[in-house]
């Protein structure tokens, strides 16, 4: 293939249900469906842990979460544990920028990306302690109330994005044109992780009563998983919300999602005028989903497809258009992507990468491919380790009851099919493909014993509970704000 510029524009927790391409007939995408319909949607994507820091060294490296050592929001990427795609621009003289969220430790590390600007690195280089208990933590009623504070206004995340979007046409429109070879632009947002506040137009998109309320959100409906169910209690979510208040915080995620939408829009504009276009690949995704009420949970963390699934568009020169296709795919595959479409050839070092390319998936007819994410972080007192295996979705807990799930016939994941004996092949033909890609018991006593280190190196868990939660989300940083104004 013709190598081109590649334009990676990541968002923040972005469920592929409130995207009208991947089916949402109410969400007010018309941006990305219309990247959609130039290029190759992937159905069946997926992030390799679906919370925010691991996630975005993952796909920095096209390595699993657990390949690096990325358990936590507190293990932010440095640039040692494993290359990224910026050490290989770099090494062969492409250009790489980012513009917006990162989410690695800090910006003078060696993470290969140089040239950073506007960052969002964790706080204060350290991240969030808290969450390092795991099961040992108590209520956080933080979670709940961010939920009930969703409202029409203005957050320094919008602000953030809005400043995200105009350098990243400034950059497109002055310095693109004058790269000799192709380059990379990341453009990382923050919309449309919470705070659930968004300006009153993005509200007035929507007519509240239009908006379907989320899957299994009663009480009586939720699977009671004892994993699952720890975590509702952690979250301060074992006490239902009314109709009413979950209304109103999907229609402001709903509303967020369409501010996002014109930021994209703005880039996408940007790059047209820019004269690049036709010579530009785009890949659109995020770095997890958001559940949004689904089976009583809202946030991240579970292996649901709400949180775990993620959308994921490939557009520009050499991808069918109006294409979807059902090929598994993950985000360690951008890694691999970045490389080919701006003309690189595979280092000998990154010939174990998990990822291939979506260039190639792209173009091929759709194939069996497993997906595989993992997770090791907070509310959760295990290692859970999720598998797509052909129809097949199949969660294992590590000294807990596992769940398979039917996705062909049972979509929104409501009947759990582990328990069913005519399932024990199945049931066993997964365990054996976990096996092929790690050892769960073994991985999830390496993560407890890391993050018992960083206990200790905090000062204990006395030390970290008397700190409180510090971050109920990473703040913007500061400088952004003149530009906005």
């Amino acid at each position: 293939m013709k190598p081109t510029n590649l334009l990676l524009i990541l968002s923040d927790q972005h469920s592929r249900r409130v995207f009208r391409s991947y089916g949402n007939q109410v969400a007010h995408t018309p941006n990305l469906d219309a990247l959609a319909a130039r290029g190759t949607r992937f159905t069946n994507a997926y992030c390799q842990t679906p919370i925010c820091v691991p996630s975005r060294g993952s796909i920095a490296t096209g390595r699993y979460a657990h390949q690096i050592s990325s358990w936590d929001n507190a293990t932010p990427y440095i640039g040692h544990e494993a290359a990224s795609f910026g050490h290989r621009l770099a090494q062969h003289g492409r250009k790489i920028t980012t513009i917006g969220k990162l989410h690695y430790r800090d910006a003078r590390d060696p993470s290969g990306f140089a040239d950073q600007r506007l960052p969002m690195h964790v706080l204060e280089g350290v991240g969030d302690l808290y969450g390092l208990l795991r099961g040992e933590m108590p209520v956080r009623p933080q979670s709940r109330n961010q939920v009930l504070e969703a409202r029409p206004g203005e957050s320094e995340y919008i602000r953030y994005d809005r400043a995200i979007a105009k350098l990243a046409v400034e950059w497109l429109q002055s310095e693109a044109g004058q790269q000799s070879r192709p380059w990379c632009l990341v453009v990382g947002f923050v919309s449309p992780h919470f705070p659930l506040v968004v300006p009153q137009p993005y509200f007035d998109l929507y007519r509240p009563q239009e908006i379907a309320m989320p899957v299994a959100w009663r009480q009586e409906e939720w699977a009671r998983h004892p994993v699952l169910d720890l975590k509702r209690r952690q979250e301060a979510l074992d006490r239902p919300f009314t109709e009413a208040q979950i209304r109103n915080a999907v229609h402001a995620y709903y509303a967020l999602t369409s501010f996002l939408d014109e930021q994209i829009g703005t880039v996408l504009e940007g790059l047209k005028r820019s004269g690049q276009a036709e010579t530009t690949r785009v890949i659109y995704s995020t770095d997890h989903g958001e559940m949004l009420g689904e089976h009583g949970l809202w946030w991240k963390s579970s292996m649901y497809e709400s949180s775990v699934a993620v959308p994921l568009i490939l557009a520009g020169p050499d991808i069918p258009s109006g294409k979807a296709t059902e090929t598994c795919a993950m985000l360690v595959d951008v890694f691999p992507t970045i490389l080919e479409a701006v003309g690189l050839e595979p280092d000998p070092a990154d010939a174990d990468l998990p990822g291939r390319s979506l260039l190639r998936l792209a173009n091929a007819p759709t194939t069996d491919r497993t997906a595989f994410s993992e997770y090791h972080a907070i509310f959760s007192p295990t290692g859970v380790f999720m598998l797509r295996h052909g129809r097949f979705k199949y969660v294992h807990y590590v000294d807990y009851p596992p769940q398979l799930f039917d996705l062909s016939s049972d979509p929104e994941e409501t009947r759990d099919l582990a328990g069913d004996p005519a399932c024990a092949g199945i049931l066993a033909d997964c365990r054996r493909e976990l096996q092929r890609i790690c050892d769960p018991a073994v991985v999830d006593a390496a993560a407890r014993a890391d993050q018992r280190r960083r206990i200790e190196a905090a000062g204990g868990v006395e030390c970290i509970l008397q700190g409180g939660v510090r971050i109920p989300y990473t703040p913007a940083p500061s400088q952004f704000d003149p530009l906005t104004r």
